[in-house]
């Protein structure tokens, strides 16, 4: 397959949605989204609360500005966010003992027990979604969106 194929044009100066990356990320990002809010929400979690868990269940204790930059939020949004998930007893907050300046995030034991079955949650929507797609089909999806990544962090702004 080349890779500098030139993409099916409308011909007409039309840019139709679904000749549109983007677009078709979005709408499939917005079902994926829809459907995991609905079944996060069953057990209390929301979908913010949900991207600092998935962070946290892969390495807890992260400073707050670590955490931030990995779920892609700014600061202010992360404390608002933490705090819900404090009430909640969620996570707990620290301040570093190496620097005082720097709060780190642990996950309580409750949010430690929730991880087994919220990632099995999230497995079985992805299955759902890749219900008739193949293996190899999802592994070009998968290389193809990743590529895309790559090549729009590396454009300059």
């Amino acid at each position: 397959m080349a890779t500098n194929r030139k993409r099916r044009s409308s011909g007409n100066g039309d840019y139709p949605p679904l000749e549109s990356a983007g677009y078709l990320v979005r709408d499939a990002h917005r079902a994926f989204q829809r459907l995991l809010e609905k079944r996060i929400a069953a057990h209390g979690i929301s979908r913010g609360q949900w991207y600092f868990l998935r962070v946290l269940w892969t390495q807890d204790g992260l400073s707050q500005r670590e955490l931030s930059g990995r779920v892609g939020m700014m600061e202010p949004t992360t404390v608002i966010a933490l705090r819900s998930m404090e009430k909640a007893g969620l996570i707990r907050r620290s301040r570093s003992t190496d620097d005082k300046r720097v709060t780190n995030v642990w996950l309580t034991a409750k949010a430690k027990r929730m991880r087994g079955e919220m990632l099995a949650l999230a497995r079985g929507i992805n299955e759902e979604a890749c219900q008739g797609v193949s293996r190899e089909e999802f592994d070009a999806f998968r290389r193809a969106i990743e590529r895309m990544t790559v090549n729009l962090d590396r454009v300059k702004r």
